[in-house]
Protein backbone atom coordinates (compact mmCIF):
# COMPACT_ATOMS: atom_id res chain seq x y z
CA UNK A 1 0.00 0.00 0.00
CA UNK A 2 1.17 3.33 -0.99
CA UNK A 3 -0.34 4.60 2.47
CA UNK A 4 -1.21 2.53 5.62
CA UNK A 5 -4.77 3.34 5.98
CA UNK A 6 -5.12 0.10 8.71
CA UNK A 7 -2.22 0.32 11.93
CA UNK A 8 -0.48 -1.99 13.49
CA UNK A 9 -2.72 -2.08 15.92
CA UNK A 10 -6.22 -2.49 14.57
CA UNK A 11 -4.55 -5.51 12.29
CA UNK A 12 -3.31 -6.89 15.59
CA UNK A 13 -6.44 -6.12 17.25
CA UNK A 14 -8.17 -7.95 14.19
CA UNK A 15 -6.02 -10.67 14.64
CA UNK A 16 -6.69 -11.50 18.38
CA UNK A 17 -10.87 -11.81 17.76
CA UNK A 18 -10.19 -14.10 15.01
CA UNK A 19 -7.78 -16.30 17.27
CA UNK A 20 -9.99 -16.34 19.98
CA UNK A 21 -13.38 -17.26 18.62
CA UNK A 22 -14.53 -20.70 17.38
CA UNK A 23 -17.83 -20.84 15.37
CA UNK A 24 -18.60 -16.80 14.40
CA UNK A 25 -17.45 -13.59 12.69
CA UNK A 26 -15.38 -10.63 12.60
CA UNK A 27 -16.69 -7.97 10.74
CA UNK A 28 -14.61 -4.77 9.60
CA UNK A 29 -16.15 -1.68 9.22
CA UNK A 30 -14.65 1.00 6.86
CA UNK A 31 -15.14 4.84 6.37
CA UNK A 32 -13.20 6.54 3.97
CA UNK A 33 -10.64 3.80 3.79
CA UNK A 34 -9.75 3.65 7.85
CA UNK A 35 -11.35 1.57 9.96
CA UNK A 36 -13.79 2.95 11.93
CA UNK A 37 -15.03 -0.33 13.78
CA UNK A 38 -14.28 -3.93 14.64
CA UNK A 39 -17.25 -6.35 15.09
CA UNK A 40 -17.12 -9.85 17.14
CA UNK A 41 -20.07 -12.37 16.45
CA UNK A 42 -19.53 -15.31 18.46
CA UNK A 43 -21.58 -18.85 17.86
CA UNK A 44 -21.81 -21.51 20.70
CA UNK A 45 -23.08 -24.69 19.63
CA UNK A 46 -24.82 -26.90 21.16
CA UNK A 47 -24.23 -30.75 20.62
Amino acid sequence: MAEDRVSAEELKQIRQLIESIRYGSVTVVVQDGRVIQIEKNEKIRFR
